[in-house]
């Protein structure tokens, strides 16, 4: 069995890694595959070897998965390197395969997330099940499905829930393969901070050029773990090939991350920091009393306008403060798409009030 040799040192201090690491290939192909992966990541040092065996495929006669002969491979590896295995369920007859086979995380995909009731059929067949259970996020962007399929799981006891960011489908298509939409997971985390946050930076990506890029940021934000899809010959892959690197690849992503940590011991830094709080609060105050007073001006404007008989919405004026916005950030060195995006808010809130 080929295998590449790894000179780091795994449980040296400089070998920073998130708190839960998750890989291997996109789907099991062969035995020999998972053996080979499970051994490079086993001396790697990762939590979870993941290993697709049911793959859910937009169109039929694409390869959907070896099926439950892939869970003999995936105990086969668990046995030979103590490594713990993981697979997705998108059925209560997969989550019976699964448990019978000693899967030892299961986790529920984008697809099966956006519905309500292929949710609850696996919860059931959960009930009383010990292991930990990883959500990813419904596949369009809707954070009630994504807290709702987690409190599903909650209500039938499963105690160890992880919540898993891959991407979100968008009209608008990116380089990348899933916009991230950032702010729906920082939302999620707000609404249950005690469902720990993973990122799946493979699937936002859909290559491999910008999967550190992606795997960085969510080490920014404060993430708490990766899942990434690593194959001995990613090129040969029969799903995602793409988006998949070696272990030799993803032990160099390892090595340059950063992880950041939550907070601080220094005294500087909390006095520092917590003066400089208090004056993003005063800003924002600032904000809001301008916000208030270019609200009262559009009413303003649109009782003129009813008066005389006027459309609310002039395209041409609209095209005038957009063109001045993005002079203005150009100016104060602002992002022009974080500018365009704040006055996009600010005049559908200004036709929502002359509208009225």
């Amino acid at each position: 069995m080929k295998t590449e040799p790894y000179l780091v040192n795994i449980n040296d201090p400089l070998f920073s890694r998130p708190p839960l690491v998750m890989a291997g290939p996109c789907s099991a192909e062969s035995e020999i595959q998972i053996m080979e992966v499970a051994e490079s990541l086993s001396k790697i040092g990762i939590d979870y070897l993941r290993a697709g065996i049911w793959k859910p495929r937009t169109h039929p006669g694409n390869f959907e998965g070896i099926g439950v002969e892939g869970l003999k491979w995936l105990q086969s590896a668990q046995k030979q390197f103590g490594i713990k295995v993981a697979t997705e369920v998108a059925t209560a007859k997969h989550v019976e395969e699964a448990l019978h086979h000693g899967i030892d995380l299961l986790w529920i995909g984008a697809r099966t997330t956006v519905n309500p009731f292929a949710v609850q059929e696996i919860a059931e067949a959960l009930s009383g099940v010990s292991i930990p259970i990883m959500v990813k996020n419904p596949v369009n962007p809707d954070i009630g499905l994504w807290v709702g399929a987690v409190k599903r799981l909650q209500n039938i006891g499963i105690k160890t829930i992880i919540a898993c960011h891959r991407g979100f489908n968008v009209y608008q298509k990116t380089l990348l393969r899933n916009a991230p939409l950032w702010e729906i997971p920082i939302e999620f985390k707000r609404l249950m901070p005690d469902i720990p946050l993973i990122c799946d930076p493979s699937h936002i990506c859909g290559n491999r050029d910008s999967l550190f890029q992606i795997s960085q940021k969510a080490m920014d934000l404060g993430y708490e773990g990766l899942i990434l899809e690593v194959h001995p010959n990613p090129d040969l892959a029969w799903s995602d090939a793409a988006q998949q690197i070696t272990p030799q690849n993803f032990l160099e992503l390892l090595l340059c991350l950063k992880t950041r940590k939550p907070s601080s011991d220094d005294r500087y830094y909390n006095s520092r920091i917590q003066f400089l709080r208090e004056e993003i609060n005063e800003i924002d105050t600032r904000l809001m009393e301008l916000v208030a007073a270019r609200v009262e001006a559009a009413r303003k404007i649109g009782l003129l306008k009813k008066e005389n008989g006027v459309a609310f919405y002039q395209h041409n004026r609209w095209s005038e403060v957009l063109e001045h916005c993005k002079e203005s950030a150009a100016k104060l060195n602002l992002n022009e798409h974080f500018a365009v995006e704040l006055f996009n808010l600010l005049h559908l809130a200004a036709l929502d009030i002359q509208g009225e």
